[in-house]
């Protein structure tokens, strides 16, 4: 029996970047892609909004200010709307002081990249937490 050595490419998380600097987003790509997941980018709220509604990611990681100071937000919001349900996260590549803090820590969770092993260990957890939330969901539709 033959294996192909790229037989696992498939079963790669998917996340979907979202920041319009074009320097942190190949940072984080690098870091993300490193750390074994499969990346998309994106460098706008619309776009990342395309990208969404074309393919399924288990994580949508978002800076919060682009085209406008809560286009990261609009991001989150569309992702949740979503049918596949991903996880999300606000990244904070900025190193902005956010003016309000609990109203982004409602949202999401914050992860800043110059903490790579924790921004590693936090993107695991929340594929993590969202594969069990998953299984619990066809569980109880299976068993009503």
């Amino acid at each position: 029996m033959s294996h192909s050595t790229h037989s696992f490419d498939y079963d790669l998380a998917r996340v979907l970047l979202v920041d319009d600097n074009p320097a942190a987003r190949l940072t984080l790509k690098t870091v993300l892609e490193a750390g074994g997941y499969n990346v998309d980018a994106a460098a706008s709220a619309a776009e990342a909004v395309g990208k969404l509604e074309e393919g399924e990611y288990e994580l949508v990681l978002s800076d919060l200010q682009m085209e406008s100071p809560q286009a990261g937000l609009k991001v989150l919001a569309h992702a949740r709307n979503m049918e596949y349900k991903p996880a999300t996260a606000l990244v904070n590549t900025t190193f902005q002081n956010f003016s309000n803090p609990s109203a982004v820590s409602r949202h999401s969770l914050l992860i800043t990249p110059e903490d790579i092993p924790g921004l590693l260990t936090k993107v695991a957890g929340l594929i993590g937490q969202r594969a069990a939330r998953r299984v619990e969901r066809e569980l109880k539709l299976a068993s009503a």
